[in-house]
């Protein structure tokens, strides 16, 4: 117990020093950067012009935002984490012998591999979201939001830090990829993540075919589609795979279509009902 203690009492130490003492190597403040550019982006350029700048839950989405990325992910996240880690090394003893063959790499070849390496295991994860029943009924805080702006990127609710953080853990581990070398592919991830939710328009020409983009996130978020269609462009930074598998759908712009899903109208509002009503519904 008295090591569990001290690892969590190391976890918010550094939690702490990320926020009182800024560097460039601050996730947080990385954060707070992102998100105001991208927000003074909405500003200056919105797309959906009619949209309040603090839109219809916005200061949720901000909580949220902070909340799975740093209050779950110092108290709950890393405990998880070092758990399934210490785990998948017993299991698999040869994984020293890959980190080494990784390290020997250049280091824009292994920040490449583990972005696109990721990239695939989160479409995949995605998808699930969306197939499993059960899963799905966590996933709808997600697309509970109805009006769309870049905070909305972390609505997310806490469990899906734990699916998404297995299902890539393990595989990457497999890989011999080091999550230490995570901080700079996360940062790029979260820019993208949050100009894809953003009320702006990204006119990327031939690389929407590469990239996904905010016109083409938003029919993800359609509340709704052709009939037989559950949905659409599971892609969070790449759309690649979307486009190589058949799930991409760009029918129009988009820019003033419904969001969420069937009676969203009635989902619980506020962050802990939200947190709680996945369990019920499961239930």
């Amino acid at each position: 117990m008295e090591q569990i203690l001290n690892y969590y009492a190391a976890q918010i130490s550094y939690l702490w020093s990320t926020v009182s003492q800024p560097t460039w190597h601050s996730f947080f403040w990385w954060l707070v950067a992102l998100s105001v550019a991208v927000w003074s982006l909405e500003i200056i350029i919105p797309w959906r012009r009619n949209q309040p700048v603090i839109r219809k839950d916005f200061w949720l989405d901000t909580w949220y935002m902070f909340f799975n990325m740093f209050v779950f992910g110092a108290i709950g996240y890393s405990g998880i984490s070092m758990v399934v880690r210490s785990a998948v090394s017993d299991a698999f003893p040869f994984l020293d012998g890959l980190h080494g063959v990784m390290a020997d790499l250049p280091k824009w070849a292994l920040l490449l591999i583990i972005f696109v390496a990721r990239d695939f295991i989160q479409w995949n994860v995605h998808r699930l979201l969306h197939a499993s029943s059960t899963l799905w009924e966590f996933h709808k805080v997600h697309h509970s939001v109805q009006q769309m702006g870049f905070a909305a990127h972390l609505r997310f609710h806490f469990t899906e830090n734990i699916v998404y953080g297995v299902l890539e853990y393990i595989p990457l581990m497999l890989l011999g990829i080091d999550l230490v070398d995570f901080f700079a592919v996360g940062v790029f991830a979260t820019a993208v993540g949050h100009l894809n939710h953003a009320n702006i328009v990204l006119p990327v020409g031939p690389l929407k075919y590469i990239f996904n983009t905010p016109q083409m996130h938003i029919w993800h978020h359609a509340k709704h589609l052709p009939e037989g269609v559950k949905s659409v462009n599971y892609g969070l930074t790449l759309s690649i795979w979307d486009w190589l598998f058949g799930t991409a759908y760009m029918p129009a712009s988009g820019r003033d279509i419904p969001l969420g899903f069937d009676d969203v109208e009635h989902y619980p509002h506020g962050f802990l009902r939200q947190l709680i009503a996945p369990f019920r519904r499961v239930k």
